[in-house]
C-alpha cells in the first residue's frame, strides 16, 4: 500500500471511528515482528504504549542504503500509526526519509487533534528515531 492509497481512503471516511478502525486495520497488515525483535534496543522511548522498531539497511542498484523497517505496538492504534509511518518511511534512503516530514502528514489526516497528547508524543519519538537513523546512515556512508 502506498501513503496515496492511505490518503485516498482517509478521505473517504468522514467519521473519526470509521478513520480509527481503518487505522486498526491498517495495523494489522504489518509483517509480523519476530520475538527477538521486542528488545530493549529496538523499543522506542518516549512511548505511553510498548512500541519497538527494527532496522535493516539494505542496498539498491546503486549501492545507496536503503532502510527497511518492521514495527509493533501493543496498542491497536499505535500498530495502525506504525504502519503509516512505514508505508512513508520503510524501504527508502536516508536522504528520502529526511526530507520526508511525516507529521505533516499526519496532521493532513488530522491527527493533531485526534490523538492525546501521549500519543503525539510517541508518534514524535517514532518520527525522530527513524530520522536519527537516517542521519547515522548517511554519516557511516560518507
Amino acid at each position: 500500500m502506498t501513503i496515496d492509497e492511505i490518503r485516498d481512503n482517509f478521505a473517504l471516511l468522514d467519521d473519526w471511528d470509521d478513520r480509527y478502525r481503518y487505522v486498526i486495520e491498517l495495523g494489522r497488515m504489518l509483517d509480523p515482528m519476530p520475538e527477538a525483535e521486542h528488545s530493549q534496543a529496538n523499543k522506542v522511548q518516549g512511548c505511553a504504549s510498548q512500541v519497538w522498531l527494527s532496522r535493516r539497511v539494505d542496498r539498491d542498484s546503486a549501492g545507496e542504503p536503503l532502510l527497511k523497517y518492521l514495527g509493533d505496538s501493543d496498542a491497536h492504534i499505535v500498530r495502525g500509526l506504525i504502519a503509516i509511518l512505514l508505508t512513508l518511511y520503510s524501504g527508502r534512503t536516508p536522504q528520502e526519509i529526511l526530507a520526508t516530514d511525516a507529521l505533516a502528514v499526519f496532521d493532513e489526516f488530522g491527527f493533531r487533534d485526534h490523538l492525546t497528547p501521549q500519543r503525539s508524543n510517541g508518534l514524535r519519538a517514532m518520527v525522530e528515531r527513524i530520522r536519527s537513523d537516517a542521519r547515522e546512515a548517511l554519516a557511516a556512508a560518507s
